[in-house]
């Protein structure tokens, strides 16, 4: 009898899960499905294509092919930036006994709760006086902001957790301290440089706050931003607008699919019996 309570139970939970599921992804599907439509209304489409189209794809790379290139450079770039600089300083901060330590990695997980928002304002008055406003390198410095923070904390956790033998031991093969770093501290971190760089990669690619605040030309201007204005215009072509979406879901599937057994995984299991 309990054992068969057991097996209802857990095929009540099952079914709850997938219908929270199928929940979650029904926009996706919608998008998916508009987008293989002709050019309409969005609400008044019918639930599955009768006749899949591919044309919103052609025009949305036709007009959106500049921004989601654009979108590209700054989120690579900004996750580049934030790896050089977060790496060494997680490094310092996990491994070395410097002075106020504590005090910093306070100050850094402070810094995450500054709404972005004050955060454009305050660099609009600086790029306009350094003239980076309107530049890919200007996004890339301001994504750059969210993600260095970030991948500080998640570096400095998983450095810390490195076996001290490990660095003992490349101490008395002769290795120095950057030696020691590059060669045993970024192999046995790297599945936490693979997690802090998809987040950085992901805070660049989904902004949108630093592009409508440091961007006013077409010249430079994110997927994030150049989807907002072609709906807040007068649109018509929705499935134009949903394939748009659904080119730039692309790279953040991607690379979550790819990475997401680095993101689980331990930074030093197994090094040491």
């Amino acid at each position: 009898m309990t054992v068969m309570n057991s097996k209802k139970t857990s095929w009540i939970r099952t079914l709850i899960g997938i219908l929270i599921l199928l929940i979650f992804l029904f926009p996706v599907y919608w998008m998916i499905n508009i987008s293989l439509q002709s050019a309409g209304s969005a609400v008044v489409s019918p639930i599955y294509p009768k006749s899949p189209t591919f044309s919103g794809y052609l025009a949305a790379i036709r007009a959106q092919s500049g921004p989601l290139l654009t979108s590209l450079i700054v989120a690579i770039g900004a996750t580049l930036v934030s790896l050089i600089i977060a790496t060494p300083a997680a490094y310092a901060l996990a491994r070395y006994r410097i002075k106020g330590s504590s005090t910093i990695l306070l100050v850094i997980l402070l810094s995450q709760m500054i709404p972005t928002i004050v955060v454009a304002n305050a660099l609009y008055s600086a790029y306009s006086d350094l003239g980076l406003l309107n530049t890919v390198i200007g996004l890339i410095l301001a994504d750059a902001s969210l993600g260095i923070p970030f991948s500080i904390l998640i570096l400095q956790t998983f450095m810390k957790n490195i076996p001290q033998a490990i660095i003992e031991a490349s101490w008395i093969d002769g290795a120095g301290a950057f030696r020691t770093f590059v060669s045993i501290a970024l192999p046995m971190s790297r599945n936490a440089i693979v997690t802090a760089g998809l987040f950085s990669f992901l805070f660049a690619w989904g902004d949108f706050l630093f592009a409508l605040t440091l961007t006013t030309s077409e010249e430079v201007r994110p997927i994030t931003l150049s989807l907002y204005t072609y709906v807040g215009a007068y649109v018509q072509d929705w499935g134009m607008v949903m394939a748009t979406a659904v080119l730039a879901s692309l790279p953040a599937i991607v690379l979550l699919v790819v990475a997401q057994r680095f993101v689980s995984a331990g930074v030093a299991a197994g090094s040491v019996k």
